[in-house]
């Protein structure tokens, strides 16, 4: 049974441009891909089935080098859970206000 996992991904493209333009387009494929995601300062979280996850970080990755990238440094974190589903509310609803 697949099971909902977290994926943290940060991406460090490696230009003669400024990085910020370059890494918009890493979100934007993120976006496009309709999967449920959180931006933050220092990586972008994504939730969803690891192999669909899996296809929007190469997506994420060739975003950047149609973009201008030369290289990429990509840092991946992934939290999954042998039964059952890892959620955004476990993890932050106690920081969370209405």
């Amino acid at each position: 049974m697949n099971h909902q996992v977290h994926v943290a991904i940060q991406i460090v493209p490696i230009s003669k441009e400024h990085p910020y333009p370059i890494i918009d387009k890493a979100i934007e494929a993120i976006d496009e891909a309709g999967v449920v995601y959180r931006v933050g300062a220092m990586e972008t979280v994504m939730q969803g089935d690891y192999d669909a996850l899996m296809t929007v970080v190469k997506k994420a990755q060739e975003a950047c080098f149609a973009a201008g990238a030369d290289e990429l440094v990509v840092t991946l974190k992934v939290h999954a859970r042998k039964n059952g589903d890892v959620t955004w509310e476990e993890k932050l609803h106690k920081y969370e206000t209405e």
